[in-house]
C-alpha cells in the first residue's frame, strides 16, 4: 500500500489502536467515555470525541471491508435463507423503522431505515438486498401486508414462508442492536441510525462464531482468526 493510500496517513496513533477504538465501541455496549477509561487503564490517553472521530471515519470503511469479503466468499451460494424483520427505533420522540435482513446463519447482511411501513418501503428494502446479494432461496416474514405486496411486484412471492414461530431468528437478532442502542441513549438523525445500524450488523457478522452450537476448540479457533482478519482490515 502506498502512503497516498494508507487510510491512517494523518493520525499519529496506531492503526492498531484505531482498530481496538473501533471495536470496542460498534462491538460492546459501551458509550464513548466507557472506552475512553477502558482506554486509559490500559495506558492509552485518548479523549472520547477522538472514539466518536475514528468510529465515524473508520467504522463505514472496516464495514465494507467485511462485506465485500463475506459476498465474495459466498458468491456461489444459492441457499440463502432470510428472514425479514422491521424494527421500532425512537428519533427525537419521532418513530422509524430499521428494516433487517437476517440469514440462515443469524447473520444480518442489510439494514435499512424508512419513516413508514408501507409496501414501498419494503420494496425498497428488498431491492437493495436483492441487488447487493443475490436471489433467496426462501424469504420468512411475519404477517405485515407490506412484505406480500412488494413481493408480487418482484416477482418472487411463491417464495415466502409466513409462520408463528419462523421468523424467531430474526426477532433475536434485534437484541444486540437493542443492548447497543440503550448505551448510546437512542439516537438523532436517520442518517447516523443508517450509518451505524449497518457498522454494527458487518461487526457482528465479523465476530458471530455461534459459540453455543460449537465445542471450545473450534471456537477458539474461529475467534482467533476473527481477529487476524480483523487486525489485517485496511492493512
Amino acid at each position: 500500500m502506498s502512503k497516498a493510500d494508507n487510510p491512517f496517513r494523518y493520525f499519529h496513533s496506531s492503526p492498531d489502536i484505531i482498530r481496538m477504538v473501533v471495536m470496542l465501541y460498534v462491538r460492546y455496549p459501551l458509550s464513548l467515555r466507557n472506552v475512553e477509561d477502558l482506554l486509559f487503564e490500559r495506558g492509552y490517553d485518548i479523549c472520547h470525541e477522538t472514539v466518536r472521530l475514528w468510529w465515524n471515519r473508520f467504522g463505514p470503511m472496516f464495514a465494507a471491508d467485511i462485506r465485500r469479503q463475506r459476498v465474495n466468499r459466498m458468491c456461489g451460494f444459492r441457499q440463502w435463507r432470510w428472514h425479514l424483520d422491521e424494527m421500532y427505533v425512537k428519533l427525537n420522540g419521532e418513530m422509524v423503522y430499521l428494516w433487517r435482513a437476517v440469514d440462515h446463519e443469524g447473520e444480518v447482511p442489510e439494514s435499512f431505515v424508512t419513516k413508514k411501513r408501507d409496501k414501498s418501503a419494503a420494496l425498497a428494502f428488498m431491492k437493495k438486498a436483492l441487488k447487493r446479494h443475490g436471489k433467496a432461496e426462501k424469504i420468512v416474514t411475519d404477517g405485515l401486508r407490506s412484505y406480500p405486496a412488494a413481493m408480487k411486484d418482484l416477482g418472487n412471492e411463491d417464495r415466502r414462508e409466513m409462520g408463528r414461530w419462523l421468523n424467531n431468528r430474526a426477532e433475536n437478532s434485534h437484541l444486540p442492536f437493542r443492548r447497543r442502542e440503550r448505551a448510546m441513549q437512542r439516537f438523532r438523525r436517520m442518517k447516523s441510525l443508517q450509518k451505524f445500524a449497518s457498522v454494527h450488523a458487518s461487526l457482528h457478522n465479523h465476530f458471530n462464531s455461534e459459540r453455543h452450537l460449537i465445542d471450545r476448540q473450534t471456537f477458539k479457533a474461529r475467534r482467533s482468526a476473527a481477529l487476524a482478519e480483523w487486525r489485517n482490515l485496511a492493512a
